[in-house]
Parts: structure tokens; sequence; C-alpha cells
């Protein structure tokens, strides 16, 4: 066995028993990106089988404030699993996790391949393959890390850590619509609690196809891709709702999201305990002067 299937067996029996995060140990820990890439194959290759297809990737780690933290100069990427694909309104068990985490982005959905080029991709190539957008929750599994040790090698073994995603509606992308800088608006139980701007969607997109490229994991037709959180990081209390929406367009709630919707055809969700409804409405994106 390499090292890499190694560390990979030691991260898939903490998430089976529930173990807290902490960094892969000395005798098993990535000596590079390179590394920790592979690692992170060998652990998806495990999942694969009880979790589905890949249905696409993140980025993790785009700020500068936490590259510092983790002594990095440059994002993560992390894969999504088909299974742990979530269409809103959904709901979401914290009994599946160990600790569950959101982060409220805007997802991209690829309508062609991404191979290996004679070139790395730009944000103006990117762009050409992206056919819709969407609101997003990525649900991170941190398994209680303390981010301030964070190792990043050991995070991006980890499969970044997602968790899954929710999705909204998808809309078509409008030829011209600038990404950079959308607002984003979050909502728990009707209360606004958070607010941000996309920044460089595009730029991450690159990024992300690049570096799949370089892992021999090339993006396909058909996935989506998360682009970074527009906002900090919230945690989520059982029975929480949360709303997200894009460019602060929060459609009038067609679901009921809490309680029973009356709309005929549609009873929507119960409030279970023990439950989240993590739930992202229709939006709207408006064009961007500039």
């Amino acid at each position: 066995m390499s090292r890499a299937a190694d560390a990979a067996r030691f991260l898939d029996e903490a998430h089976r028993t529930r173990a807290r995060y902490q960094n892969l140990p000395e005798a098993l820990a990535p000596r590079s990106v390179a590394d920790a890439y592979e690692a992170q194959a060998e652990l998806c290759a495990l999942w694969a089988a009880r979790l589905g297809a890949v249905a696409g990737l993140k980025i993790a780690t785009t700020t500068k404030v936490m590259q510092a933290l983790m002594g990095i100069d440059h994002p993560c990427m992390g894969t999504i699993f088909a299974s742990r694909v979530h269409t809103s309104p959904a709901a979401i068990a914290k009994a599946d996790y160990i600790n569950v985490r959101v982060e409220c982005e805007l997802a991209v959905k690829l309508g062609q391949n991404l191979p290996k080029g004679l070139e790395p991709y730009t944000r103006e190539t990117v762009r050409a393959a992206v056919t819709h957008i969407m609101p997003a929750f990525e649900l991170i599994e941190d398994r209680f890390a303390d981010y301030s040790t964070c190792n990043a090698l050991s995070l991006i073994a980890d499969n970044a850590w997602n968790g899954g995603i929710v999705i909204g509606v998808a809309k078509p992308l409008p030829a011209g619509l600038d990404l950079n800088g959308v607002s984003g608006l979050l909502k728990s139980n009707g209360r606004e609690v958070g607010s941000g701007r996309t920044d460089d969607p595009l730029g991450a997109l690159a990024w992300l196809a690049n570096q799949a490229v370089a892992c021999g994991r090339p993006m396909t037709a058909g996935m989506v891709a998360i682009t970074g959180s527009v906002m900090v990081t919230v945690d989520i209390a059982r029975g929480e709702r949360l709303d997200f929406a894009l460019d602060g367009n929060l459609a009038p709630p067609r679901h009921a999201g809490l309680a029973r919707s009356t709309s005929a055809g549609n009873p929507g969700p119960r409030v279970t305990r023990g439950r989240l409804w993590p739930w992202i409405p229709d939006f709207r994106l408006r064009r961007i002067p500039g």
C-alpha cells in the first residue's frame, strides 16, 4: 500500500467512527501538495461506492487570512459527490454529520468539458463553459477542527471538509453579466444575519479547472462548482431555517419552510425535531454596471 492509500484509510476510519478532526500523523502526513491530492483521490475512491459519482468541485481557503493561518499561498480543492448534492428546499439532519457548518456561495454548472489544453484556463475561457448559475450552501464537515492548528495538506487530503451542497434554482448565465461583486443575503428564521459579495468567482473556477487538470481529474460537462463563500462560515442549530439569495432578491416563499404549505400539490416540509432546513428560494441576478 502507498502512503497516500494509508492516509486515505486513516481518514475514512476517522469519519466512520465520528472522530474529532486532527491533522494526519507524521507517518501518514503528505509531504507536498501533490501528495495531499493523491491522498484525497484515494479517499474519494474509497467513498465512491457509497456516495456515488463525482458531481463537482469546491474551492476552499480562498482568503488571504485563511491562507496565512494555514501557511499556504493558494486555495484548496475538494470533491463533491452526487449523493451529497441536495436540491432546495432541503432538510439536512445534523445527526448525519460530526459538526456541520454552512457557507453561502455562487455555484456554476458546466456545459462542456474542461480538459487539459495547451494553455492554462483563464476567467474568459472557463466562462464560455458555464451554462447556469445558482445560489448554494456548502455543508462544511469540519469535525470540530481547531482552525488555528489545521494543516493545509491534511485539509486537502480530507477532501477539504466538503460534506455536500444545497443548490437553488439554476438560471442560464446571461451574456455580459458580471459575476464579480454580486451581493448575497443570508436570513435565519426570517431575520437577516449576514451579507457579502462574490469575489472573483470566475477566477476561482479557472483555478479549479487548472488544479483538476494537474490532478489528472479534469472537470466535465454537467459538473457543478462552488466558487467560494461570500460571507463568514456560520453554525446551524436544530430546527433552524436558512434562506440565502444572491443580489438580495429573496423571492416570496412559495414553500412554507418550517410549516406545511397550503398551496395545492405542494405540501412543503414539516418541522422535524433534530433537522435543519436550509432553503434557497428562486432568485434573480441583475446586471452589474461597468
